[in-house]
């Protein structure tokens, strides 16, 4: 059959996908400002019911990736046993990491971890002590938790599209519970609720990233920081998505990733150099250990003997975020990963963006608390006011301060770039049936329309209206990451079954094994046989 040369729709899922979108968006330009009190109080109601759950399917993820990276599961190879890697090292880091979180490390990187000293998510004796709870649930939120979801969801989207044959789409997940089902209405329900859930997790990260990048020109330049630059900002960014869509995973996405790495490690060791050095490297050692001694306890609060709504702002938002991303990143990460083993893509997945998360953490968060611990700078008060001009209103009080702002600048857009045109690729692969290579203008019709819905969300409520959107569409999401574990083992024994097969088979052609070999004999031959 000839390929398609502007459109190649899956109907199924972009139909429904497409009218659940348009329908919400018309909806709320429509109501206007009462919208937002009404998405307010959806965002408490679903909060407070449904927070329990999102901790357990989040901690639940977590488990599960460091079982199978340590088990004998972990020596399957994606793409089959003589599979090599498509991309380097570092360019591959490079993808997953600014597709992950890259505008939420930026957005949050200073006003998290101050915001939480300021009001300690739960009470203390002191402002040290605040400080250093603070960084205990930032890195929470930014740590193995998130990336552990995102391993689990790429893992499993890579292993069954590679090994399995099957096509790059989440329906793929649940083949060895659904069988040939897949293909048939259940498989398009499953891929409308990841269309669903990664389109309003991406619009949440460009309103963030649109905010942001608003306060900093209006910071360096002294342009206006309203609702109507943040949408101009989304149009401009969107064009240039766009452009990087139309370019191709190769020259487009791989290059903007690889040159955000870049500006990322010139900027937090710019800070790491500018800031209170040793001061900042002794913040990393101790939250990093503070943060391991407590993960259990932090990992499984649900505020339950606390009357505030601390957790519902930031834990069960920021799991619902991440949730709502999951299908985004798995996709996008599933497809540059053919060649890797289970074990090195679960370890780099989970704790390379891990490990550099917490020291961008310590280093950015650090040098806001120690101006406010020292009395130098009202930072706390700062960022209470405008949570998004926190990175900048830090940068003020050290050197260099309009160059290092010009370089936040840099990396804000890079990688408001680089979420929307990879969002972009996700996207379409899932709406047109898991293919790799649909057409470009099947590519720029969703690059325009991400741009549009976080555009048109911050114009009828803001953030309150994305993160209910978020909330909305990760809970049907969050009850599938359970079933697609379950499938991924399934998926995973059968694969070790047939390698073990094939290596029996490999071992007899060779004269090297006779029937009168014991069956865990040949099992040890397998594992540690690497050919």
């Amino acid at each position: 059959m000839a390929k398609k040369k502007y459109f190649d729709f899956h109907t199924p899922v972009f139909v429904p996908s497409a009218l659940i979108i348009i329908l919400f968006v018309s909806i709320t330009l429509y109501v206007g400002e009462p919208i937002e009190k009404l998405f307010d109080e959806w965002q408490m109601a679903l909060y407070d019911n449904v927070g329990w759950f999102f901790v357990i399917v989040m901690n639940t993820m977590v488990i599960m990736a460091l079982v199978i990276a340590l088990g004998k599961l972990g020596k399957i190879r994606l793409g089959g046993p003589t599979a090599t890697p498509e991309f380097s090292n570092f360019s591959w880091y490079s993808m997953l990491f600014s597709a992950g979180m890259g505008i939420g490390l930026v957005y949050f990187g200073v006003a998290e971890p101050i915001q939480h000293t300021i009001a300690p998510p739960k009470p203390v004796g002191s402002q040290v002590k605040a400080a250093e709870q603070a960084f205990q649930f930032t890195f929470l939120h930014y740590g193995v938790h998130p990336w552990g979801v995102y391993g689990m969801v790429a893992l499993s989207l890579a292993f069954f599209t590679f090994n399995r044959k099957l096509p790059l789409s989440v329906r793929s997940l649940f083949a060895p519970i659904l069988k040939r089902k897949i293909y048939g209405p259940i498989g398009d329900v499953v891929d409308i609720l990841a269309v669903i859930a990664c389109i309003f997790g991406l619009a949440t990260t460009l309103g963030f990233g649109a905010q942001q990048l608003s306060s900093g020109m209006h910071f360096l330049f002294g342009t206006e920081d309203t609702v109507r630059a943040q949408v101009i900002i989304i149009t401009l960014v969107t064009l240039a998505a766009t452009t990087s869509v139309i370019l191709g995973l190769d020259k487009g996405v791989r290059v903007l990733s690889e040159a955000n790495i870049r500006i990322s490690v010139i900027f937090l060791f710019g800070m790491l150099i500018l800031g209170p050095t040793v001061y900042l490297l002794d913040s990393f050692i101790e939250n990093v250990g503070l943060y391991f001694q407590n993960l259990l306890e932090i990992s499984s609060y649900t505020e339950v003997y606390s009357e505030t709504a601390w957790q519902n702002n930031w834990t069960i938002f920021y799991w619902a975020w991440w949730i709502a991303w999951s299908p985004f990143v798995g996709i996008f990460i599933a497809r540059v990963s053919k060649g890797r083993t289970v074990r090195e893509f679960l370890v780099s997945v989970v704790l390379l963006p891990t490990a550099f998360s917490f020291f961008w953490f310590s280093v950015f968060g650090s040098s806001a608390i120690y101006l406010e611990l020292n009395g130098l700078a009202p930072i706390g008060e700062a960022v209470d006011e405008n949570i998004s001009t926190a990175l900048f209103d830090m940068l003020g009080h050290y050197p260099l301060s309009k160059l290092m702002s010009f370089v936040g600048v840099l990396l804000i857009i890079g990688f408001f770039v680089t979420s929307s045109d990879s969002g972009s690729l996700v996207i379409d692969s899932i709406t047109s049936g898991g293919k790799l290579d649909a057409p470009v203008g099947q590519r720029i019709f969703w690059a325009l329309a991400e741009g549009a819905l976080a555009a048109t969300l911050l114009i009828g409520g803001g953030l309150v209206t994305l993160q209910t959107a978020v909330m909305l569409a990760s809970l049907p999401f969050a009850m599938l990451l359970l079933i697609m574990g379950y499938s991924l083992v399934v998926g995973l024994r059968r694969e070790q079954r047939k390698n073990m097969r094939m290596k029996i088979r490999r071992l007899q052609r060779r004269g090297m094994a006779t029937w009168e070999y014991n069956y865990r004999e040949i099992i040890e031959e397998n594992e540690d046989d690497d050919d």
